[in-house]
């Protein structure tokens, strides 16, 4: 058994989107009447593209080329915030991805905030995550980000040792993550999150060990872990690099083991957070489109990770629960992806240099954002598999009460392979004073990539694989 089939970081893929016609975000403006919603930006820009990166990003742009990009997102920022307005919306989560947004200069990075701040409102106490990556990570512009009231800063370090770098086809090398932790750490953010990769070509128990007891040293609040993928259209498939999923599963266990023993709480297979700081106890994770990685914060509108830090009371021994099958969130720039109800919807998906650039063009080319032209109308059926997929898979896990009054059923019953599961001791129904909720056992968590695949609806799978990079 291959115990890395997909990461399920939302449901559907983007893959599975499809042309859409004669639906406009007017008809679902309301939905974000209020406070409590997300609002991600996507810069999709990197200074190079990494082996394994199947994100929305290109390389080799100069700064006309972002202006210019910068130019459609406030034209974007303008329409949005013109229909926004009707409905007094107040976003509480705002999200900084990329590609690299710290590739921006200052100037543009300056320009950025400003946009935001002027055509959008947020609600007081508001979390606000950004990415970044070592060669991006300067003084002045992490001075910029701080006094922008950035709460979250999220770096992809991947390894400390040169050689596994190289192969993955980073452009850092070891010392400049050390130096761009180090004074990343020196800015005092509320949160910092370091992203690691394990079953790299040649790499092993020891080497990825070795680099997550360096991390430690620099006391980041959270740590990510990701296996090796290598998708469709991405450099190292090209190259022809296979990971070896038995290898990096017994990385996992390693690490895994590792970390819980350093005093960290595992609240997914990902995501590790330190006990008894501000990341713990800042801790209802919203859920929403972080358009990148899972750059963890990432579950929100966040394209990547299970990053987007709410702001909450201290979580004890476990994450405390956050309802998050149904929360809000619209997406700025090309690549970002948006959730209003059923409607799923973002630019066309891209991998390769040539495609990305061909999407770019045509977003800034766009003169009416409110129209939306590509996306997904999801069916009850498909919501219920969204709401146990995006629970399940994140602890506590799926509050069976809260399932009942959502969709007047029981989730057992609704999915019988829940059961098998449960038999197989994957998942096992744990009690919380009077609340009950269906979580993956320690076994079934670090088999979540295989697990969650297959509540994969048949019709999603199969519009899934007719995508062509």
């Amino acid at each position: 058994m291959n115990p890395y089939v997909q990461y399920m970081y939302s449901y559907p893929h983007k893959t599975a989107y499809r042309p859409l016609q004669g639906v406009s975000l007017k008809e679902y403006a309301s939905l974000l009447a209020g406070g409590g919603h997300g609002l991600y930006l996507h810069i999709p820009f990197c200074q190079a593209k990494c082996g394994y990166c199947n994100l929305f990003s290109v390389t080799g742009q100069g700064k006309e080329a972002v202006d210019r990009y910068l130019d459609a997102v406030e034209r974007q920022a303008g329409q949005y915030a013109d229909l926004l307005g009707e409905q007094h919306c107040k976003f509480s989560d705002l999200v900084i991805g990329g590609g690299t947004p710290l590739l921006l200069t200052e100037e543009q990075l300056e320009r950025v905030f400003r946009l935001l701040e002027g055509h959008f409102a947020f609600d007081p106490g508001r979390e606000m995550v950004i990415e970044t990556a070592p060669n991006q990570t300067t003084r002045e512009k992490l001075a910029i980000i701080k006094q922008a009231g950035v709460t979250r800063v999220s770096m992809g370090i991947q390894s400390f040792l040169d050689e596994e770098l190289l192969v993955l086809r980073r452009r850092h090398n070891g010392e400049t993550a050390r130096e761009a932790l180090d004074l990343l750490k020196s800015f005092d953010f509320p949160c910092v999150n370091v992203d690691f990769i394990y079953g790299i070509p040649g790499q092993t128990k020891e080497s990825l060990l070795m680099s997550l007891k360096e991390a430690l040293t620099f006391a980041p609040e959270e740590i990510f872990l990701y296996p090796l993928y290598v998708k469709r259209g991405v450099g190292l498939a090209r190259e022809g690099v296979v990971p070896d999923p038995v290898a990096a599963y017994g990385q996992y266990l390693a690490a895994s083991q590792y970390l819980l023993g350093e005093g960290f709480r595992q609240d997914s297979m990902r995501r590790f957070v330190r006990r008894g700081n501000c990341a713990e106890q800042e801790d209802n994770v919203r859920q929403g489109n972080y358009a990148g990685k899972e750059a963890g914060v990432r579950q929100g509108n966040y394209a990547g990770k299970e990053t987007g830090v709410r702001q909450g009371n201290c979580a004890g021994q476990r994450r405390e629960f956050s309802d998050c099958g149904f929360g809000t969130s619209i997406a700025l720039g090309c690549g970002g992806r948006s959730y209003l109800g059923k409607l799923h919807f973002c630019t066309p998906y891209a991998v390769d240099r040539e495609a990305c650039l061909g999407r770019l063009k045509e977003y800034e080319d766009t003169w009416d954002y409110t129209q939306i032209t590509h996306g997904i109308l999801l069916s009850e059926e498909e919501l219920k598999r969204r709401y146990v997929i995006r629970h399940l898979l994140i602890r506590p896990g799926i509050d069976l009460h809260s399932y009942q009054e959502h969709f007047k059923e029981d989730v057992m019953e609704e999915f019988p392979l829940l059961r098998d599961w449960q038999e197989q001791e994957l998942v096992e129904v744990q009690r919380h004073g009077q609340e009950e909720f269906l979580v993956l056992t320690e076994q079934g968590l670090g088999l979540s990539d295989y697990l969650g695949p297959k509540l994969i609806s048949p019709q999603m799978q199969k519009a899934m694989e007719e995508w062509k990079p």
